[in-house]
Order: structure tokens, then sequence, then C-alpha cells
């Protein structure tokens, strides 16, 4: 099913916090196209992203520009996502008729399947438009009291990457965009497809003690070494297959002896304890699908 994604920007955006999370999408909508087609040919869990704003054109955090914006939506697409970036100067920036202007629009786009999403001061913004009150909530460190104060009857949560109450998603500062897409991407399309973004991104799968649960197709990836990365992939791949050694070793392109020893320092598991966490992770979900 398409997912249809809208990032919303306003002039001084803090531009990580639109390029980390959008490069995510635009990584995961590719690599689904590239392996999965329909049988009319289209992608199967396909993302279309669209960048929106007030106005064509606006400046960003490093000076240049952005451009070829799409306008804000009369109506957003049935489930669509909307994520809502962050800005360099907070005060300063949403007290700008352009931010102002999202505000009102934040006020009446969402339909009740949009999942709404925050990146850092991006919060800030949907707190002024009425989307936090009464949610858990959180946003970057520096930010939590200008939020508390924002949304008074929102519950904001410090020392957290993101949090998800309902159909709106926040998340702390800057980097945790990109956590908090992955996330999303998993939610969308799959713990696989998430796990083979975060390889190209070159990132690590961070969780706080009271963020969600890492996905057992994401444990054990946090490491760089191809080798390993290769026998995973071919275990997640059809993890009901009795594996031998040297066959996932054959994939490693590595003797058996040394995955074996690979698999003990860079993933931290043995090699048939990570295919039964993976055995176990994929008869959960055909269960959860009864």
């Amino acid at each position: 099913m398409s997912l249809s994604v809208w990032f919303v920007v306003t002039p001084n955006v803090l531009l990580l916090d639109y390029a980390g999370p959008a490069e995510a999408l635009r990584m995961a909508a590719e690599l689904a196209g590239d392996e999965g087609r329909a049988g009319n040919g289209e992608p199967t869990s396909a993302m279309v992203l669209h960048t929106c704003a007030p106005v064509a054109q606006l400046s960003t955090s490093l000076g240049v520009g952005l451009g070829g914006l799409e306008a804000l939506p009369g109506r957003l697409p049935p489930q669509s996502l909307l994520i809502v970036t962050g800005n360099a100067c907070e005060a300063e920036d949403y007290a700008r008729p352009e931010a102002l202007a999202v505000v009102d629009w934040l006020r009446c786009a969402p339909r009740p399947d949009t999942r709404v999403a925050s990146i850092c001061s991006g919060a800030l913004l949907l707190a002024a438009a009425g989307l936090l009150d009464g949610r858990r909530c959180t946003t970057h460190h520096s930010l939590i009291g200008a939020l508390q104060a924002a949304a008074p009857s929102a519950k904001v949560e410090e020392n957290r990457l993101f949090v998800e109450d309902g159909p709106v998603l926040t998340s702390a500062g800057i980097t945790t965009g990109i956590d908090l897409a992955l996330y999303l991407i998993e939610r969308h399309a799959g713990a696989e497809l998430a796990a083979r973004v975060a390889r190209r991104l070159v990132v690590y799968q961070r969780r706080s003690g009271n963020d969600p649960q890492l996905s057992p197709w994401l444990a054990h990836r946090n490491h760089l070494h191809p080798a390993v990365h290769r026998a995973q992939d071919a275990i997640a791949q059809d993890p009901a297959r009795s594996w031998s050694l040297a066959e996932l070793a054959g994939r490693a392109h590595v003797s058996g002896r040394h995955l074996t020893r690979l698999f003990a320092e860079h993933a931290g598991i043995s090699v048939v304890g990570y295919q039964q966490q993976l055995r176990i992770a994929r008869a959960r979900e055909l269960l959860a699908d009864r």
C-alpha cells in the first residue's frame, strides 16, 4: 500500500531535521520499488514524498535556499503521514507569517486517519495548533520548558528519542528524526526494510529505556562488519529455512569458523541464536495476523 508523506518546512528550517528523515524515507521507497512489485508492475510498500510550505522557496539553517516546494495541500490524501520539521531560531522564526500560516493549516489539515509527526522544535508548531493537548510528547532537550509552556495540558517527557501517543509522534533533537523515520518505515513496510535502510545510512539503532522496544529484526545489526550483515540478510530473507553454518558462511564469503567468531564479536549473539530469534519473531507475526 502506498504511503503519502508530507514534510512541512518553514523559513530557517534546520536542514538535518528535514534531510535526515527525508533521505531515510526516500531510500525506503527506492529499495521497496527495486525489490517488491505488484502484479500491475507498481512498487509495493511505496512511499511518495512531498515537501510543502506556505511559500515556494525559503531559507535554511545553512543559508542555502530550498526551492521547488509544494503549496500546503487543501486536503491530505487518506492515511497520510505528516512530518513537521524544526527551525534553527525557534522564537524568532515561529513568529513569522509563514510559520503562523502553518499553524493555522495544522488546525484543520489533518484527517482522522492522518499520522502526524514532528522533528525537534517542530513540536512547538504542533502545540500551537492544539495537536498535543492531553498527549504525551517530547522535543529537543533545550526546548522542554518551552513545550510545556506552549502545551500546558500535554505530558512532556524528557530523555526520549521519540514518543508515540495515538496518531501523533514527536521526536527529540535533530538526528532523532532518522530514528523516528526508521521506526515509521518498520511500521509501514516491515522491519527488514527498516534494517536495510539503517545499513545504507550507516546508523545505529538507538533506544532509551522507555522508547518503543527495538524490533528483533533490527536487533544485533548495530555493527559495520559486511560479512556478518550478509549472513544476517540471508537469514532475514528466509528465517524458516534450516540454514547450515556452511551455507551462511558461503553467503558471507568467509569460513564457518570465522563467521562464528565474527558473529560473537560484532553481533553479540551466536549464529544459531540469531536464527532462532528471527524464527520466533516471524512466528509471532504469523500468529498476530490470524
